[in-house]
């Protein structure tokens, strides 16, 4: 019996990009960075969220080779044959993880490593394509524009993958404005840049207050919003937060968990993000999408989010240089990955 067509809403990713479901699925806790994962169980998921359609999904091979547990959505592609229903995004040069590496936690956006890392992620996921591959973390010593030089060149490397149809789309994660600005303008890959994945929730507006948004709406550049729950503070993970309980109270009067209303007020308030939360609770996030939010519920929760007193940091502190977002400029350039300073 033929499998009947999902009425999952979608939206354009970026300007000029392809359509996804507008909700998708953060693939970190697959395998990856929340324990080992049950592969059944993985399996099960994927099934229904492709059914349910739930099918923008996005990975990266540093969830895998940073844990050393396989991503169960290669045997997913291989058993179902349903890789076309999936708009797929991964990422490299997070890491360097060649076995020589004197620091794993430095972005390597090297050619030779770039052009691995996308023969890996084909190879590891059972796929010919990708549909959105994103640079993972921006090379601080490297310029974004590094096309027109002769050392890293991950545009030149970036290029013929676009070309001959291996990355349908580009993106970049964790990036400042200006960075954005820059890769956009970037010769026959900075049309293909539809997306910045970046981190946004009620407890962290950040590419709002930055000015990043901004930028990115005149770029024509989609927002891919990874813990959109606020890294499992929305959904209950701890008790007693403010915010916390006014997301409860709204949601009460809608008949929905405070996640639902968290997802619903982005997708409805922010029509050109696509979130992305975790694999947990699949069923209760893809139902956000069927929530209609009053004018007033959304401006109250606006309003919540936005005077919220949100503390401390987002991370550890010797994550810092991995989380890096912004890379040398272009007239500093010496042609040999180094700042001049």
């Amino acid at each position: 019996m033929a499998r009947q067509a999902s009425t999952f809403p979608k939206r354009r990713l970026g300007r000029n990009g392809p359509e996804v479901s507008v909700i998708g699925l953060g693939e970190m806790g697959t395998g990856a960075y929340y324990g080992k994962t049950d592969e059944s169980q993985a399996l099960e998921t994927l099934t229904h969220a492709a059914d349910r359609g739930v099918t923008f999904w996005d990975t990266s091979l540093t969830h895998q080779m940073t844990t050393g547990h396989p991503q169960p959505r290669r045997r997913w592609f291989a058993f179902t044959g349903r890789r076309s229903e999936i708009s797929l995004a991964t990422k490299f040069g997070a890491m360097d993880l060649s076995p020589s590496a004197e620091n794993p936690f430095k972005p390597d956006p090297q050619p030779e490593y770039v052009h691995e890392r996308l023969e890996k992620a084909l190879e590891t996921l059972r796929t010919s394509y990708i549909d959105l591959w994103y640079q993972h973390r921006v090379d601080p010593e490297v310029p974004i524009e590094d096309a027109y030089h002769s050392c890293s060149n991950q545009w030149k490397t970036v290029r013929p993958f676009l070309e001959s149809g291996k990355v349908k789309w580009f993106g970049l994660s964790d990036c400042r404005a200006d960075v954005l600005r820059r890769a956009r303008a970037g010769p026959g890959v900075g049309e293909k840049l539809v997306a910045a994945q970046m981190e946004f929730s009620p407890f962290e507006l950040g590419v709002e207050r930055s000015g990043f948004l901004e930028a990115a709406r005149e770029l024509g550049v989609g927002i891919v919003a990874y813990s959109p729950l606020g890294q499992r503070l929305i959904s209950g993970r701890y008790q007693n937060l403010a915010l916390v309980d006014k997301f409860s109270a709204v949601a009460a009067k809608c008949d929905a968990t405070p996640s639902q209303i968290a997802l619903a007020w982005i997708i409805s308030t922010y029509q050109d993000f696509v979130p992305i939360p975790g694999v947990e609770r699949l069923e209760e996030n893809a139902r956000a999408a069927e929530i209609t939010l009053s004018a007033e519920d959304s401006k109250e929760i606006g309003v919540l989010a936005r005077e919220a007193d949100v503390q401390g940091d987002r991370y550890p502190e010797q994550w810092a240089s991995f989380m890096t977002k912004d890379c040398v400029p272009l007239s500093a350039w010496r042609g040999d990955c180094k700042y001049s300073g």
